[in-house]
């Protein structure tokens, strides 16, 4: 067929030519049920009646979007960095100041429009560096082992890069908790990796129990190499937190199985129940002594997007690496400088977050009542979350103890379950996308993190205010107990037919 006289030619790149890698790669938390909210929204936007007025996109962990308000001092330092002539500005105050003329000496040309060092500015990496020594009670850091990134996500993909190899059954194979964040299953599919699942143990508040982690290694050893087992904590879809004696076992189980850890731990300022602490890997890991922190690798990842400061959009980062190999970090050097640097706004950013005001500092009560507020506000929201959706007859919620998420289990009755998979749905998908078309409330399936066979959940983020996330309960309960109600009666009636058809012959 000719256009304007024209052959037409057959595209390059077309389904069947692009990479099936790329094919493979799944991302639940802005997947199919996200796009028909944002059809959702133009459609409000354009007068088509609803039964709700709003959509409330309570599927991802992006605070600001949910209204939180951004910490004054770290948009203080940003502003003063952006746009230099604010540091003549007498209400800005003198830290602020202070910050923002030794960070931009830090960069090229005194401005962050300037490219960074490929793994980040410096000056940031040793405040990092100092920051973790800190945190973990005068373990030394070094700055050497420090990269910057594009926030956590960027520095996980550029580990598990340099973890996969192989062929067959030598390809590398990666164990990853289900339910996951599909962050990991993700870039497993697209460096056409192995992912080794283990479980968490829902009926005890989503624990990782190392039995299993042993059962999950076994059965990976008959079909590919597993070289490498990640971890998050808090957890995120789960919001349990690990115990001190969890992490140890981990530790050993990955010293004894000679695997690479890497630990997810970006919720680590989010932490809400009576009783939870965050226990860093790496302070654990040197605490236990030599025959531990002087083998077992370990990347840890950190990020400015979640905590209390929820500046998502700044996409910054950090992780730090523990005993690789000298020859294998002068490749990951490399592997980095390919994408040149992170923005440097964000290391701006996070240089803030990891090097706040101090007492006595003229910002620093402000700044710790922000912070404090937001911290205190999530933990009213993760306890009332749990409460309310455990008065819900049908739904099952464990504790919130930490990250920004709950993850309850919901009962579908099977006239549900038949109709979903009559329509090539996976069950909760089903269930999301009703409560999505009949109250506007976006939250994301369970089959998109993973579950155990026969169980239903949802992912919902507790970041909504404080008075919109009780209506946002409410309304899932309701929505839950209706749906429940009317699929049980339509078995119930199914029943009947086939009844009185069996006392009609």
């Amino acid at each position: 067929m000719a256009e304007n006289g024209l052959a037409r030619r057959e595209k390059v790149l077309t389904l069947e030519s692009l990479n099936p890698s790329v094919k493979k790669v799944e991302y639940a938390v802005r997947g199919p049920i996200v796009t028909r909210a944002l059809e959702l929204e133009k459609e409000l936007q354009q007068g088509v009646k609803k039964p709700f007025t709003e959509v409330i996109r309570a599927n991802i962990g992006d605070a600001q979007a949910m209204g939180q308000k951004p910490i004054t001092f770290l948009r203080q330092v940003s502003a003063l960095c952006m746009f230099p002539d604010l540091l003549k500005d007498p209400n800005f105050p003198a830290d602020a100041k202070e910050k923002a003329r030794r960070l931009l000496a830090a960069c090229g040309g005194q401005s962050i429009g300037a490219y960074s060092a490929s793994p980040g500015i410096e000056l940031i990496r040793q405040d990092v560096a100092h920051f973790i020594e800190r945190r973990d009670g005068g373990i030394p850091s070094r700055a050497e082992n420090i990269f910057l990134s594009t926030g956590a996500s960027d520095a996980i993909v550029t580990i598990l890069k340099l973890l996969v190899s192989g062929e067959g059954r030598s390809r590398t194979g990666v164990m990853i908790p289900i339910p996951q964040y599909p962050l990991y299953s993700a870039a497993l599919a697209e460096l056409n990796a192995v992912q080794i699942n283990y479980y968490l143990d829902e009926d005890k508040c989503w624990a990782l129990d190392i039995g299993e982690l042993r059962r999950a290694l076994k059965e990976a050893r008959q079909h590919c190499q597993p070289r490498a087992l990640c971890i998050i904590n808090p957890g995120n879809p789960t919001g349990q937190v690990q115990s001190r004696q969890r992490i140890e076992d981990v530790i050993r189980f990955a010293w004894e199985e000679q695997l690479f850890l890497l630990a997810d731990e970006v919720y680590q300022d989010n932490i809400y129940a009576e009783g939870s602490q965050f226990h860093s890997f790496k302070k654990v890991l040197f605490e236990m002594g030599p025959k531990y922190s002087g083998s077992v690798e370990l990347a840890s990842f950190h990020s400015i997007s979640k905590g209390f400061m929820g500046e998502c959009g700044f996409r910054g980062g950090y992780m730090e690496v523990i005993n690789m190999d000298p020859l294998v970090q002068q490749q990951l050097s490399k592997l980095v400088s390919v994408r040149l640097c992170p923005p440097v706004t964000g290391q701006v950013l996070l240089d803030v977050v990891v090097n706040q005001p101090q007492p006595g500092d003229p910002s620093y009560q402000q700044f710790s009542q922000e912070k404090q507020a937001v911290l205190s506000s999530l933990a009213q929201k993760a306890q009332l979350t749990e409460e309310t959706f455990n008065r819900a007859p049908g739904i099952r919620c464990n504790p919130v103890q930490g990250a920004m998420y709950a993850f309850p289990r919901i009962h579908l009755p099977p006239q549900a379950v038949q109709e979903a998979q009559a329509l090539g749905q996976v069950p909760d998908m089903f269930f999301c996308l009703k409560l999505l078309e009949e109250t506007g409330i976006c939250v994301v399936p369970g089959s998109g993190f993973g579950q155990k066979e026969g169980t239903f959940h949802f992912r919902m983020t507790i970041l909504p205010p404080l008075e919109k996330l009780k209506v946002v309960l409410q309304k899932i309960s309701q929505f839950h107990a209706k749906f429940t109600q009317e699929y049980s009666q339509l078995q119930l009636l199914g029943s009947s037919q086939k009844t009185a058809e069996k006392q009609g012959h």
